[in-house]
C-alpha cells in the first residue's frame, strides 16, 4: 500500500507541474485586436483586355441571310478555349459614349445593330439594318475594345455566381476588374 501512495504521490505532482505551466496562457493578458484593412482592388488576374483599337474600311457582306457590312479586329489571345469557357466583351465608342455589342441604334435613317462574331484570335464587327433594305456603313472613326475573360470555376460548383457581364455597362466592368477606362 505504501508503494501505490507514493507512485499516487508522483503523478500528482507530476500533473499539477503540467496543468501549471506558464506555456498554457493563462497568465497573460488577452491583446486589442487590430483594425480592419481596406478591402483591395479587384484584380485583373487572366482578364485579357485590348486598348481602343480602329477597324480597317468595312466591306458588304451577307451572313446568315443578312447583308451589311463587316470589317475585322485582330485579337491574338482570343483561344479556342475561351471561345468554349470564358467571355468575349466587345465596346464601340463615339460621340460621347461607350456601348457594349450588340448595339441597336438608328443611322443613315435606319434601326440597324452592330454585333461581334467572335472565333480564334479575330473579331467580325458586323453592321445590318433591320428592315433588310440595304446598309449602313461602319466607318473607320469608330473606336473598338475588347475585354478577353477565361472561363474559371463553373458557377455551378461556386459559392456565388458570376456576374452577367454582357448586362453590365462599360464602366461597371472596368471598375469591376479594375481596367483603365
Amino acid at each position: 500500500m505504501k508503494f501505490s501512495k507514493t507512485i499516487f504521490t508522483i503523478l500528482l505532482v507530476a500533473i499539477s507541474t503540467i496543468s501549471c505551466s506558464s506555456d498554457d496562457g493563462t497568465d497573460g493578458v488577452n491583446g486589442t485586436d487590430g483594425q480592419a484593412g481596406e478591402k483591395g482592388a479587384t484584380g485583373t488576374a487572366n482578364v485579357i483586355y485590348s486598348a481602343w483599337l480602329t477597324a480597317p474600311t468595312a466591306v458588304a457582306e451577307t451572313i446568315d441571310g443578312t447583308s451589311g457590312m463587316s470589317t475585322s479586329i485582330n485579337a491574338p489571345q482570343l483561344s479556342e478555349d475561351i471561345l468554349a469557357k470564358g467571355t468575349v466583351l466587345v465596346y464601340v465608342s463615339f460621340g460621347s459614349g461607350t456601348y457594349t455589342l450588340p448595339y441597336t441604334s438608328t443611322a443613315g435613317g435606319f434601326v440597324n445593330t452592330i454585333t461581334a462574331i467572335s472565333t480564334a484570335k479575330k473579331i467580325k464587327l458586323f453592321r445590318f439594318r433591320h428592315d433588310a433594305g440595304g446598309t449602313v456603313n461602319l466607318p473607320t472613326s469608330l473606336s473598338w475594345r475588347y475585354i478577353l475573360i477565361p472561363g474559371g470555376v463553373a458557377a455551378a460548383t461556386s459559392k456565388t455566381a458570376k456576374p452577367d457581364y454582357a448586362k453590365m455597362s462599360y464602366q461597371e466592368v472596368c471598375a469591376h476588374f479594375n481596367i483603365q477606362l
